[in-house]
């Protein structure tokens, strides 16, 4: 008797089995399968380097001298001449917000990089040498108990209004909770077992530090020092707006909000433009982090 082939409405054909479906979606590669696995740090890393190219081509972007004064033209509302406005002092607000933006993220990312290999070498010491760990640790607590902002104005007051300084200043602030960071995770790793037997098999404390220590804290250091950059773009603001950060001559988006808070009522537009900048820098930034997060961590990685 004759097996008769399953009956099909005209017209309708029948539907691929799953297993036929999921590869093609596996074998996603290249940029767009980038993308379609790592959404959230796809977004960020394309807006951060926006502002990157925004950076370094300002001189290239239809801007003026960020410094020149026209007090004729002070206040001017943004129109075809000042897209953005001008400022109490005639000076163009856009060339100043695309200028400001290499300020900003200078000290975003030196801060990020000083404080992330201080703060690492800090920990490593800490989290291995036992006898170091109760001292080394009870200052970095003593560090953090100032707030970071409250921390950099000091350094600043002592010292002249630089970027260097502010650089310096809020390296100083950040770099204990790295520090702190990196010696939980080298407590844990301590205790497993295949830092035991390199221990057993007599590898010197240097050699374990680098070969076994070091590559495991590389995942949560890296998302720290993405918190670290976008915070230090705001403390930078925050400085500079309050006089305690790089001098007024050189613009950045502290110094440009600085001047135009006391018009912010009737000319809003002077504090909005960079204060969006800052936002959408810092919103990157974090996105950033969170993308490497979910990356590097194999128990967030999602797989079809």
């Amino acid at each position: 008797m004759n097996e008769q082939a399953p009956h099909t409405p005209a017209g309708f054909a029948i539907a691929p089995a799953l297993p036929d479906i999921i590869p093609p979606l596996r074998e996603r590669r290249g940029v767009r399968g980038f993308v379609w696995r790592h959404p959230t740090l796809s977004i960020g890393l394309a807006l951060l380097v926006i502002m990157l190219l925004i950076a370094i081509f300002a001189p290239w972007l239809g801007t003026t001298d960020p410094t020149a004064l026209a007090p004729a033209k002070r206040t001017r509302e943004p129109s075809a001449e000042f897209w953005f406005g001008s400022d109490a002092y005639g000076r163009d607000v856009y060339s100043r917000v695309l200028f400001g933006a290499r300020i900003s993220l200078l000290v975003g990312f030196s801060v990020a990089i000083l404080a992330s290999l201080s703060g690492l070498l800090i920990g490593l010491v800490s989290g291995y040498v036992r006898k170091l760990d109760g001292v080394v640790m009870r200052c970095m607590d003593g560090v953090m108990s100032v707030p970071p902002i409250l921390l950099a104005i000091a350094l600043m007051a002592l010292t002249r209004a630089s970027v260097e300084n502010v650089i310096m200043a809020i390296t100083i602030a950040e770099f204990p909770r790295v520090a702190r960071l990196v010696r939980g995770v080298v407590l844990s790793l301590r205790e497993q077992p295949f830092v035991e037997a390199a221990i057993a098999s007599g590898t010197s404390t240097p050699r374990i530090i680098l070969a076994h220590i070091l590559p495991n804290t590389v995942a949560p250091l890296s998302v720290q020092a993405t918190y670290i950059c976008g915070s230090a773009m705001i403390i930078e603001s925050i400085l500079s707006f309050i006089g305690a950060g790089t001098p007024p001559i050189i613009p950045s988006w502290g110094n440009v909000m600085a001047d135009g808070r006391t018009l912010w009522q009737v000319k809003p537009y002077i504090i909005f433009f960079p204060a969006i900048f800052l936002s959408v820098t810092v919103l990157a930034v974090n996105l950033l982090g969170d993308g490497l997060r979910d990356a590097l961590d194999p128990r967030m990685v999602k797989r079809l």
